[in-house]
């Protein structure tokens, strides 16, 4: 897979990308680990603690790659992409379950935050170069 070139601006944000998912891992692993286990839905068939350290380690993994690994920006890219698509049903979970967690402890917060998902989603895409390759392959 050919890489893309980005901007100087997508490469900033795709270096706070990377900065934020290395947060949200340490967050997984330490101090937000019971909020982000109030997350999984309870039809997933894994110990809920189980999952956020794998999510936790994943999350590591592509903030590491997306900062310091350039060559694969693509992709991890598409790889971010598709991991939001994988644990949006969380957000979704924690939406319906009226789940206190992360700050949230409303409906209203809940709900407004389905909707930076695709946020999240199209910034992996755009920051990485992963948006114009995928353009031009259709």
């Amino acid at each position: 897979m050919e890489n893309t070139t980005t901007t100087k601006t997508q490469n900033f944000f795709r270096i706070l990308l990377g900065l934020f998912m290395i947060t949200a891992a340490m967050g997984h692993f330490s101090f937000q680990r019971i909020d982000f286990q109030a997350q999984v839905p309870n039809w997933v068939p894994m110990d809920k603690d189980l999952v956020v350290v794998l999510s936790g380690i994943v999350e590591l993994a592509i903030g590491l790659t997306l900062i310091f690994l350039t060559r694969y920006k693509v992709q991890i890219g598409i790889g971010l992409a598709v991991f939001y698509v994988l644990v949006f049903p969380g957000n979704i979970a924690q939406y319906l379950n009226g789940t206190d967690a992360l700050g949230m402890n409303t409906d209203q917060a809940r709900l407004i935050r389905l909707f930076f998902q695709p946020v999240l989603i199209l910034w992996a895409l755009w920051s990485t170069g992963a948006l114009a390759f995928l353009k031009k392959k259709i």
